[in-house]
């Protein structure tokens, strides 16, 4: 799987922006799809998430102003951020998790990277 992020940008506080992650080959195996950040010398945190069927989840900071939706026909999840603000400055990634099976039906979990993305809330 192949993830391409886009998006990202500088925006001023209380703007919004829009990042999408469009992911390659086949969709069968996905069982969910996320956005987490980083920013320097920090870990890499979880900001959404979403399910094959459709539940989500956020970051307890973004709730009621970043929304997470998936569009199954063109294998690709967006992350709409309004009333930005400066601590949501950080590069942004996309995640892509698939469920593969053995030969034995064993389940294989796997996630999969975008690029990553840069965004930065600034006056």
């Amino acid at each position: 799987v192949q993830l391409q992020a886009s998006g990202g940008g500088l925006v001023q506080p209380g703007g919004s922006l829009r990042l999408s992650c469009a992911s390659s080959g086949s969709a069968s195996g996905i069982s969910g799809m996320g956005w987490y950040r980083q920013t320097p010398g920090k870990e890499r945190e979880l900001v959404a998430s979403i399910t094959k069927g459709g539940s989500v989840d956020y970051k307890d900071s973004v709730k009621g102003r970043f929304t997470i939706t998936r569009d199954s026909a063109k294998n690709t999840v967006y992350l709409q951020m309004n009333s930005l603000k400066p601590e949501d400055t950080a590069v942004y990634y996309c995640s892509v998790d698939r469920v593969d099976y053995t030969d034995l039906g064993e389940p294989v979990v796997s996630r999969s990277w975008g690029q990553g993305t840069l965004v930065t809330v600034s006056s």
